[in-house]
């Protein structure tokens, strides 16, 4: 029984070993310019392949950046650093949530069927105006402060689970069906 074991590894060594020679061997005898050339277009394409991903994920950062930055402008530019935390963060937990879109545009620009009004309505309002802040606005500085802060994780969260708020002044009919968790400056936000 032990000479039989013993036989087949060194028969499984005998034909690593021959194989291995026979790789020696090819490599040594064989032209290796061709070989040469594909490893090059090889690395060419991964490298090209590397940079457009990484131009492109760029590119989806700062536009998701720019959503981030405008909901918190138009949302809370009036409020307290505290308050356009908050709605940055509640943009943020929407998108992680999963029942909402996976981008921070997707979230900030979706639109719900309104039976009311017989029209498609954005979550967030300001979506239905046509200005833009200027990039100059100092105003709109800190929000892209705020919403970078939030958006690359720098910032601690401080209303994990909250996915909706409202101004204090309105009382959407919404609200009845969700928890209040806080109160930040003129904002109520819930669960």
């Amino acid at each position: 029984m032990h000479k039989k074991r013993f036989s087949k590894t060194r028969r499984r060594t005998s034909l690593l070993s021959r194989g291995w020679q026979n790789l020696r061997f090819y490599w040594y005898t064989t032209r290796k310019s061709p070989l040469i050339i594909v490893c090059v277009i090889g690395l060419v394409v991964t490298m090209s392949g590397y940079l457009m991903y990484s131009v492109f994920t760029k590119q989806d950062d700062i536009q998701n950046l720019t959503c981030l930055a405008f909901n918190v402008y138009f949302e809370a530019r009036g409020e307290s650093e505290a308050g356009q935390y908050a709605v940055a963060e509640v943009t943020m937990n929407r998108v992680a949530s999963g029942r909402y879109s996976d981008t921070v545009c997707g979230v900030v620009h979706q639109k719900n069927w309104d039976p009311l009004r017989q029209r498609y309505v954005s979550a967030f309002s300001w979506n239905e105006l046509d200005e833009r802040p200027s990039p100059e606005d100092e105003t709109y500085q800190r929000a892209w402060e705020v919403a970078e802060a939030v958006y690359y994780g720098r910032y601690t969260p401080t209303l994990a689970d909250a996915l909706h708020y409202h101004a204090v002044y309105i009382k959407p009919s919404w609200a009845r069906g969700h928890k209040p968790i806080a109160r930040i400056g003129n904002h109520l936000f819930y669960r």
